[in-house]
C-alpha cells in the first residue's frame, strides 16, 4: 500500500499533483494538511493531529464525508507529521509519498526531512515532492528514476557515509566515503534514465532537482 501525506508546510506546484497520486493511494492529511486537500478538492481517508490548523466547519466536513478524525492532545511530542508517518506504518504502509512537508520554517523543514532517519518510521520507503525536486533517504541502495541532466545531490545525515557507489552519474562513486558536513556529493548529473546508489554504512539525503546545478 502506498500513503500520500499532505503536510502543512507550503505546497509549490499544485496543479501538479494529481498527476502524482494513484486510484488506491491511501490520503492522509498531517493536521493543516487538509487545507492543501480542500484546494485541490481532494477528500483525506484519515485526517490526524492536534487539529490546531484546521477550521470547525472543515473538520465537520470531512467528519461527515466519511474521514477517519484522529486527534492527539496539542501538548505532544511529536509533529503532526511524524504522528502522520507512524500512523502510516502502524497500518502495513511500505511507501509513504509526502507533499507539503517543507516550507518557510527552517525548523519543521529540517525536522520533517529527518523523519525517515527515525528508527520507528525506518524501513518505510518515504518520498518527499516538492516543485521540480524530489527527495529520498538512502540506507543500503536505492534506484532513482530520473532523466538524463537532472541535478542529483547525496548529503550524508547523521554521520559519515562509507562505502558509497554510484552508477548513471557522471562523476561516480566507487565504494568512497562522504564526510558529514562536507559538500563532495552536492550538485551531481544524471546521466541516464536510472540511477543507482548505494551505501555500506550510513545514511545520504538524495535530492534529484529538475533546477540547474550552482553553488
Amino acid at each position: 500500500m502506498r500513503a500520500v501525506i499532505f503536510a502543512n508546510g507550503v505546497l509549490r506546484g499544485n496543479q501538479a499533483v494529481p498527476q502524482l497520486l494513484q486510484p488506491d493511494d491511501l490520503i492522509i492529511a498531517a493536521d493543516g494538511g487538509a487545507n492543501h486537500c480542500l484546494e485541490l478538492g481532494l477528500q483525506p481517508n484519515v485526517l490526524i493531529g492536534d487539529l490546531d490548523s484546521v477550521f470547525d466547519d472543515d473538520l465537520t466536513r470531512w467528519r461527515d464525508a466519511g474521514t477517519e478524525i484522529i486527534q492527539h492532545d496539542s501538548d505532544k511530542d511529536e509533529n503532526d507529521l511524524e504522528l502522520a508517518l507512524l500512523y502510516a506504518k502502524e497500518n502495513a504502509v511500505m511507501e509513504v509519498l509526502i507533499l507539503g512537508g517543507l516550507g518557510a520554517r527552517w525548523d519543521q523543514t529540517i525536522a520533517n526531512l529527518l523523519l525517515p532517519a527515525y528508527e520507528k518510521i525506518r524501513g518505510i520507503s518515504v518520498t518527499f515532492w516538492d516543485q521540480g525536486q524530489w527527495l529520498y533517504l538512502v540506507e543500503g541502495e536505492k534506484a532513482i528514476h530520473g532523466h538524463e541532466g537532472q541535478t542529483l545531490s547525496l548529503i550524508p545525515i547523521g554521520g559519515d557515509a562509507e562505502g558509497v557507489s554510484t552508477q548513471g552519474l557522471k562523476w561516480s562513486l566507487d565504494g568512497e566515503t562522504l564526510i558529514f558536513g562536507a559538500t563532495r556529493g552536492v550538485s551531481n548529473l544524471i546521466v541516464a534514465d536510472r540511477a543507482v546508489i548505494s551505501v555500506r554504512k550510513g545514511l545520504l539525503l538524495c535530492i534529484v532537482s529538475n533546477q540547474e546545478s550552482g553553488n
